[in-house]
């Protein structure tokens, strides 16, 4: 792998996330390189890994090519999101050049998993640093299939056999082409392109079989045949088991991280970042060769 050290992968302790993996070059994998199913079974069995070393921000092409090898990368729907040059890389910085916005600063700030709000929801979210903050720079997570494990009788009884009904309009973050636009014209304008969608409450891995509560506070709106009223006790419930403290695992940023987790399994959201520092990464999608979940079509 023109390394120093071997290819190892460090799996996480029993009950906890995010495995690491050291002495590799991803860019130096050809398609056919085992290594690339060693590292989608880790994250399968991690839930979340870290491959620590890939300076993958210095160039974003190389980093689109790692991402074809592990799977499919995802064009997000979004163009204002994209880097300029690389469509599948997506681009969160409060960083821009005279004159010229590039991405979109300040996402996901709030519990979620991507693109849970479409049909076809997103397999792996991988993310890069660019720019550290100075001061703070983390990702939050939730096992969620831990939270299901651990739901109570009462809460377990609310989602089994449930279906959950989610959307991404709240989220929308405005554009310069929206100037003169009414708020009821964005929202319809949102619900044409990624109108709501229904996925069951708990779903079952593909590879593995493990059952996930797949419910979000940023993206799920309700819970699909209950009155108003029945929602917002059960929705307020449920998050406040899910939000918990103690569900809650922080991964801090180091340079030259290439993190990526299965959305099956995690929640997560973006740390604040204090004002007048700067922060920038790169993101890419990745859709591997499985459905999202049991029952559903590739």
């Amino acid at each position: 792998m023109l390394t120093t050290t071997p290819f190892k992968i460090e799996d996480a302790a029993e009950g906890q996330i995010g495995g690491i993996i050291s002495g590799i070059d991803v860019t130096k994998l050809t398609h056919d390189a085992p290594e690339l199913e060693e590292i989608r079974q880790a994250i399968y069995r991690n839930k979340l890994i870290v491959i620590k070393g890939q300076n993958m921000g210095d160039n974003p092409a190389e980093y689109v090519e790692f991402t074809r090898k592990l799977g499919t990368p995802q064009v997000y729907f979004q163009e204002n999101y994209h880097h300029p040059d690389f469509p599948e890389v997506f681009v969160s910085s409060n960083i821009n050049k005279e004159g010229e916005k590039v991405g979109v600063a300040g996402t996901g700030k709030y519990w979620h998993t991507d693109c849970q709000f479409e049909q076809k929801p997103l397999s792996f979210t991988s993310i890069t640093p660019v720019v550290i903050p100075n001061t703070v720079r983390a990702t939050y997570y939730i096992d969620m299939h831990k939270v299901y494990e651990n739901l109570p009788a009462d809460l377990k009884a609310l989602v089994e056999g449930a279906t959950m009904i989610h959307g991404g309009n709240n989220r929308y973050k405005v554009q310069p082409c929206d100037i003169d636009k009414s708020i009821q014209q964005l929202i319809d304008y949102m619900n044409e392109i990624v109108p709501p969608v229904e996925h069951p409450a708990v779903i079952e891995h593909p590879v593995n079989g493990d059952k996930i509560l797949y419910m979000s506070s940023g993206f799920t709106m309700k819970i699909k045949g209950l009155t108003y009223e029945e929602n917002e006790k059960a929705m307020k419930a449920l998050f406040d088991f899910i939000e918990q403290e103690k569900h809650i695992h922080t991964h801090s940023w180091d340079a030259g991280d290439l993190i990526i987790w299965d959305n099956r399994y995690l929640l997560h959201m973006s740390s604040s970042i204090p004002a007048g520092e700067k922060s920038k990464s790169y993101r890419i999608g990745i859709y591997d060769n499985h459905p999202f979940y049991v029952g559903l079509e590739k």
